[in-house]
């Protein structure tokens, strides 16, 4: 368990130092040009990296049984968080989504714990039901609830790629205790008729899709970031060319040290960095997960469960959005994109893991 431990919690330190690296990199000409200080995302990383380190260390000492007997109140934190970042004067508008509560020149991203508390409390319910699962409507259906209307308010901001990765998550976890394959697939159904819905609400949405389908229809406008995503990852080769040496940096991919952050790491180091960063993420995912499977007890084990799938969702909707597989979701890659609510959440999460994992 010890070794464990050390293997996990310094894999996450190292991979996160390396993201802060990597956002130098990416950054430094956009930041430059816009705040005169190349180290300006830099800086604002390191802060959470070094408060998330601190978080990690007393989550893994902190017993995990207080979250079980706190599930009911994170939860409505998280909900009045939620409700709070959507009053005008209260929530900060950023990217066309008012999901940020400004802190100076900081931002934290409620959606993102919302992420862990949902994870939590529905682990606790589904340890509390397990004999339920098996009945849709005693079961299933009062939690889904729930989870829709979290999905709800953050869609009210609107965070699509959030929302997206909070439902996969709690959707693959309530899986995970038993239920039919059979409900799934009506639940899919369901989704795919609300996706519909969400796209006809939004146009928007569409442009993404059809820009996903085929970017060169609108190079200049909604198939930009993916033709220019595809730009930096076609020249990295075997080897790349060289760290600090990327040409899509250059005010071609719009800011590059977030959601695309991958497509630099790509440019400058080619398949060899490509393959070690996901060899680390499938390694930090085998990891937790076997510290899920060695839980006697359900929240523990549920609750394992739930964190390493975030993770993993998360990281493979933003590789699978870099490369041109899926249209563009707004969705960071854990531990390395720019953004301190993902790296904290990230981390707390962790540390959750980690101390689970002592007893």
């Amino acid at each position: 368990m010890k070794k464990t431990n050390h293997l996990l919690f310094f894999l996450v330190i190292g991979i996160a130092l390396f993201g802060i690296i990597m956002i130098y990199s990416a950054s430094c000409i956009w930041a430059e040009y816009k705040f005169q200080d190349p180290f300006k995302f830099v800086k604002a990383q390191g802060i959470f990296y070094i408060i998330g380190i601190f978080i990690m260390l007393f989550l893994s000492k902190m017993d995990y049984k207080i979250y079980y007997e706190k599930a009911n109140l994170i939860l409505l934190i998280c909900f009045i968080l939620l409700i709070l970042v959507l009053i005008p004067g209260i929530g900060t508008i950023r990217n066309g989504s008012r999901s940020w509560f400004g802190i100076g020149s900081l931002g934290i991203q409620p959606s993102e714990f919302a992420k862990i508390g949902l994870i939590i409390y529905v682990s606790k319910y589904l340890a509390n039901n397990k004999k339920n699962m098996f009945d849709i409507k005693k079961g299933v259906l009062p939690i889904l609830s729930v989870i829709f209307v979290f999905f709800g308010l953050i869609m009210l901001e609107p965070d699509f790629g959030t929302a997206m990765v909070i439902v996969l998550t709690l959707v693959v976890l309530i899986f995970t205790s038993g239920v039919k394959i059979s409900f799934f697939v009506k639940i899919g159904l369901i989704g795919l008729i609300g996706i519909v819905v969400l796209i006809i609400i939004a146009p928007y949405r569409m442009a993404r899709i059809v820009s996903f389908l085929n970017p060169w229809t609108d190079p200049l406008g909604s198939g930009f970031q993916i033709i220019q995503s595809l730009y930096a990852i076609g020249p990295g080769g075997l080897l790349g060319q060289g760290f600090m040496k990327s040409r899509q940096k250059h005010f071609y991919l719009p800011e590059p040290q977030t959601d695309f952050i991958f497509s630099i790491i790509s440019e400058e180091f080619g398949f060899l960095g490509v393959l070690i960063v996901t060899s680390v993420f499938f390694l930090l995912f085998y990891l937790v997960l076997s510290v899920a499977l060695k839980q006697k007890d359900l929240f523990a084990k549920y609750l394992s469960f739930g964190l390493s799938f975030g993770i993993i969702i998360q990281a493979l909707l933003n590789l699978m959005v870099v490369v041109g597989i899926i249209p563009v979701t707004g969705v960071t890659l854990p531990f390395l994109s720019y953004g301190g609510s993902s790296l904290l959440v990230s981390m707390i999460g962790i540390g959750i893991v980690l101390n689970i994992n002592k007893h």
